[in-house]
């Protein structure tokens, strides 16, 4: 690794792990992570996801046929309060893929112990918002990291 790069992670099997540090503003004035910074902790887990896996957002909208993605479902979990300096990890896994929607599945974790988890839908829109199918290029990179059909 690069170390004037910053890391967007590595691959555990299937499986995407990216380091997150709590910053101070983070936190709410009681020194925990405010609820809607765990959204965007899980928004960097997918998106390295993607740039590990090859996938650049930028190259994706410079495309001929243009490509995105927008966030149509998002179910989190709380199990546990991070706290400012809590060394994190997003987990994240890409379940599948059908028609222009994508299945994450999303935690994070503070060593063995579960503070969120996400049920995320993302879908693949043109640069109109209309959905559409993900770029050939992206549904390759990702089809080894999915799951074995049954």
């Amino acid at each position: 690794m690069d170390a004037n790069q910053p890391s967007a992670g590595w691959l555990e099997g299937r499986e995407h792990v990216l380091p997150v540090r709590v910053y101070y503003e983070d936190t709410d004035f009681t020194g925990v992570v405010y609820h809607g910074n765990y959204a965007r902790f899980f928004e960097r887990g997918r998106s390295d996801f993607l740039r590990v896996a090859g996938i650049s957002h930028a190259a994706l909208l410079e495309r001929p046929d243009p490509a995105a993605f927008t966030v149509v479902k998002l179910c989190i979990e709380y199990r546990r309060a991070a706290r400012i300096d809590d060394a994190l990890q997003v987990r994240t896994i890409y379940e599948s893929v059908r028609g222009p929607r994508l299945f994450i599945r999303q935690r994070i974790m503070r060593g063995d112990e579960l503070v969120a988890s996400a049920e995320v839908e993302a879908a693949c829109i043109d640069l109109a918002g209309r959905p559409r199918k993900p770029p050939s290029g992206l549904i390759d990179a990702l089809k080894p990291l999915f799951p074995a059909a049954p």
